[in-house]
């Protein structure tokens, strides 16, 4: 039992921290082909071209080669490969944070809008398809080996046998 309560009421001070983003792996460096391990395109290999700002980490496909546009990951989601591939070809410093916020809209919360029909997805922007080709139009001119271009249309996957921890990478 306590044997004495304070009589003042005590607000507990919430300290708020600065966002410290996630160092980058020590193994990951730019061009290194990636896998991914979660999300829509699970499993398919991926060029890393930089760490962004909020610490995650900006992807491609290339596109052409297996679908994956480009896109933000965390790190922990992706294993890192031996394989590397030239990426000096391409420009993607102006590809920040910001360029992946989706435009905010009002919400009306009458009872038209709630027995509405859903709306259908809006179709990316010509500007971000321009980025996207220009991205990789660098990337996949540098890749001369036919079994590099083989094994960025590849999906990863774990086979009888297999035994994840024996993987060498």
């Amino acid at each position: 039992m306590v044997k004495w309560y304070s009589t003042d009421d005590i607000q507990k001070v919430k300290v708020k921290r600065a966002n410290k983003p996630a160092k980058l792996r020590g193994r990951v460096s730019p061009g290194q082909v990636l896998i991914l391990l979660a999300g829509k395109h699970q499993g398919k290999r991926v060029v890393f071209l930089k760490q962004l700002e909020s610490g995650l980490i900006l992807v491609t496909g290339p596109y052409k080669f297996n679908g994956v546009p480009l896109k933000r990951v965390p790190q922990a989601y992706t294993i890192p490969t031996s394989i590397k591939v030239d990426i000096s070809g391409s420009d993607f410093s102006k590809i920040n944070d910001a360029y992946f916020a989706k435009e905010k809209e009002k919400a009306k919360k009458t009872e038209e809008s709630f027995f509405a029909p859903k709306k259908e997805k809006k179709p990316f922007s010509d500007a971000k398809k321009a980025m996207q080709k220009s991205v990789d139009i660098g990337i996949v001119g540098k890749i001369a080996d036919p079994l590099v271009k083989k094994y960025l249309k590849t999906k990863f996957r774990l086979r009888n046998g297999m035994t994840p921890h024996s993987l060498k990478f």
